[in-house]
């Protein structure tokens, strides 16, 4: 059975992905020895049993407060195949702060799920995703959470295996430094 976990900055709709990706098989939970609320629920991606995951809203793993503390143990307590980072894709730069210190301090897989997607294109912003994916060397998808847009293309189970894959031959400190060069070799190209 796969492992995901979803993260994210309170308040990016990480809440209705999870309910779109289970459906209605979930169990809320108090973490042990707190009041702090998880979801947690299964469904089958692609054929493959999937445990899913909702972790606690968090702005970064350095933890201000019970619930980013959650999270931060969560995150190590866990051992997820895969983490599906939920970002507002109106809040782009607060929601890549969380996912950079995902990857740096964990060799995780990792998705990023701009969630939100039709708000940020209704404000006028432009995310250039294939310039985002290249740099980032990771997938990117748009997703709009409230209608089920992207949602299929988030949980396809072939591209889930290629990240899993693809994270498993690299290690951490390879990625970030070729995330680095990526964004170094953006920021003369500009």
């Amino acid at each position: 059975m796969f492992k995901i976990l979803l993260m994210g900055n309170p308040n990016v709709g990480k809440s209705v992905v999870f309910s779109r990706l289970t459906g209605a098989n979930v169990v809320v939970s108090n973490y042990p020895g707190t009041t702090v609320d998880y979801t947690k629920g299964y469904t089958k991606i692609g054929g493959e049993e999937v445990e899913v995951i909702d972790v606690p809203g968090t702005f970064s793993l350095e933890p201000k407060d019970v619930a980013e503390e959650i999270a931060l143990r969560m995150l190590k307590e866990e051992k997820p195949d895969l983490i599906i980072d939920v970002i507002d894709a109106t809040k782009l730069e607060r929601g890549l702060y969380l996912a950079f210190e995902i990857m740096e301090k964990f060799n995780y897989p990792l998705i990023i799920d701009l969630n939100m997607w039709d708000i940020a294109v209704g404000k006028g912003i432009e995310i250039d995703l294939k310039k985002l994916r290249e740099i980032l060397g990771i997938p990117v998808i748009p997703t709009v959470a409230i209608s089920g847009e992207g949602i299929k293309e988030l949980a396809d189970m072939e591209r889930i295996k290629k990240v899993i894959m693809a994270k498993e031959k690299k290690s951490m400190n390879e990625h970030l430094r070729e995330i680095l060069r990526r964004i170094k070799e953006g920021v003369k190209d500009a």
